[in-house]
């Protein structure tokens, strides 16, 4: 059965942070005029056939005909109206990936879309489309970076026709800047293989790799750290504090810190933030007075409250309302340093432009995504 072809080849992506982490990736099926995609939220790793949602291909094609608005709040609740009611008899309670127009627009069977640390070295990185030229040639789409949803897979709707059209084939692999990358192939294997190659070849293309071995003990003030930022947070927040080789260098002074100190992707904007904290510490001022002040101004400058705090040779502190938040934070920022790492061997890393971060941070879908972690 096709379906579960699908349910294992998203586990096996899925169960792998080097590809996936938490709610993110997506993946689909199609069987003839049904197009089986991930529910948005739903974690890759362990996915069973209610983690995906059976949506009408003919109604998802007639999305294409119409007119949306040009303002971006007014469109994306039209085009998420549409594709709700693209939703197959008996499948109203789950709500469809926001990718899914693009899944159905790629001409494949399979469909696997994953954010590799490793590709977005690539995708995240200053010469990022010159570099995957090179190393792949034209076997491939590059979409610059551009808000996802509806806006994207129009996007990618326009390069799969010149490609088809220049080609005489369609694309199997699309890179995302400053997102991730779709595989599609008409059988799992054919996933696999695709996947493997790219990894693969990437992989001899790194220069630097981030090294989290070495792993120091809480340092005297690490735990009164930890207190103060979560109450600065409020009630109920958690804080989980990791300290390491990579994290040391990243958090010797705020020039160090630099490489990582935005957002790389969506994903690290929806579990661990937009804006990490950092705090320079004095020896000669009080630890209280040094926290307070650099958590205010914070909230001064972006409005809201950091995920992740990064104390001048202390380490790195995921900050959450619950201990897996706080865990997730930190794995998003662990993420977003492999990325920096990788990305120096293309020209160094590019983040996210300010305008599609506010996009992010404002946007109904990502909101909804991050609250379905608990």
């Amino acid at each position: 059965m096709s379906l579960q072809a699908l349910i294992d080849i998203s586990g096996y992506y899925g169960s792998n942070p080097e590809y996936v982490i938490e709610g993110g990736g997506n993946t689909s099926l199609k069987e003839g005029s049904t197009l089986f995609v991930k529910c948005s939220g739903t974690n890759l790793g362990g996915i069973h056939a209610e983690g995906f949602v059976k949506m009408d291909r003919e109604k998802l094609a007639r999305i294409w005909e119409k007119q949306y608005p040009q303002d971006e709040d007014a469109r994306e609740a039209a085009v998420l109206a549409d594709m709700m009611a693209a939703r197959k008899q008996g499948e109203e309670q789950k709500r469809p990936s926001v990718e899914t127009l693009l899944h159905d627009l790629l001409p494949f069977t399979f469909v696997v879309h994953t954010h590799p640390s490793l590709v977005n070295g690539l995708t995240c990185s200053q010469d990022g489309e010159k570099a995957a030229k090179d190393i792949f040639g034209d076997d491939h789409l590059w979409i610059p970076i551009i808000n996802p949803g509806y806006i994207l897979s129009l996007a990618v709707k326009k390069a799969l026709d010149a490609y088809r059209e220049r080609k005489g084939k369609p694309a199997d692999i699309i890179f995302l800047q400053n997102h991730g990358v779709f595989v599609s192939a008409d059988s799992a294997d054919g996933i696999r293989a695709i996947y493997t190659r790219l990894i693969d070849t990437l992989d001899k293309k790194i220069k630097r790799r981030p090294d989290f071995s070495g792993k120091i003990g809480v340092y005297r003030d690490s735990e009164e750290i930890a207190r103060l930022l979560a109450g600065f947070a409020g009630p109920d927040y958690r804080v989980i504090f990791e300290r390491n080789t990579e994290f040391a260098g990243l958090t010797g002074d705020s020039s160090a810190f630099a490489s990582v100190a935005s957002a790389f992707t969506p994903d690290h904007i929806v579990y661990s933030g937009s804006n990490p904290l950092f705090i320079t510490l004095k020896d000669n001022s009080p630890l209280t007075d040094q926290i307070r002040n650099a958590w205010n101004n914070h909230l001064d400058k972006t409005g809201r409250s950091p995920k992740i705090a990064a104390v001048q040779g202390r380490g790195i502190f995921g900050i959450g309302t619950s201990e897996k938040t706080a865990s997730l934070a930190l794995e998003l920022f662990t993420d977003t340093a492999k990325v920096a790492a990788y990305a120096e061997s293309f020209g160094g890393g590019r983040f996210m432009t300010q305008d599609k971060i506010d996009f992010i941070n404002n946007w109904e879908v990502e909101r909804y995504r991050s609250q379905k972690v608990v």
